[in-house]
């Protein structure tokens, strides 16, 4: 008996493999910028923004790794890092005695806030200036569309 393996259609191949290398290549790009201009990497920068636009600037620490999409021990180490730079703080939470709050510094917010020019002139020249309204709308429902599946396959 023969097994043969299943194939992608060349359509189906092309937006894979297309997809594949943006997510492996961008993240590359915006963490090279970033450290170079801000000494951040992507991923520092996306706390930095959870926490920038969260109520009191505060967000459950279970919370905040969700939304970043990161595991509780990553986002744990990376908070300790970023708590010896003072960018943020842990503080207890005051509805759950066992759980921990993040909370933005005025260093994070200032850090935070010069990153922010440099990172969407980056993020224009690379993805936004490149499409048409047409093609960046597009981008948007399918990235939102895959966003959905990924939250639904996850259970997130």
């Amino acid at each position: 008996m023969t097994y043969s393996a299943p194939r992608m259609n060349p359509a189906e191949s092309r937006a894979w493999l297309g997809l594949v290398s943006v997510s492996q290549l961008l993240p590359h790009v915006l963490d090279t910028q970033l450290l170079r201009d801000s000494e951040l990497t992507h991923f520092e920068f996306t706390v930095l923004s959870a926490l920038y636009v969260a109520p009191d600037a505060t967000v459950r620490m279970s919370q905040l790794a969700e939304t970043t999409a990161a595991t509780l021990p990553r986002l744990s180490h990376v908070c300790t890092r970023m708590e010896k730079r003072e960018l943020l703080q842990r503080v207890p939470c005051a509805d759950d005695r066992r759980a921990t709050d993040i909370q933005l510094t005025s260093t994070g917010r200032r850090v935070f806030i010069r990153a922010i020019p440099n990172h969407i002139e980056l993020v224009r020249g690379l993805v936004i200036e490149g499409l048409s309204p047409e093609q960046l709308e597009a981008l948007a429902d399918i990235t939102e569309t895959i966003n959905a599946r990924l939250s639904a396959h996850t259970g997130t």
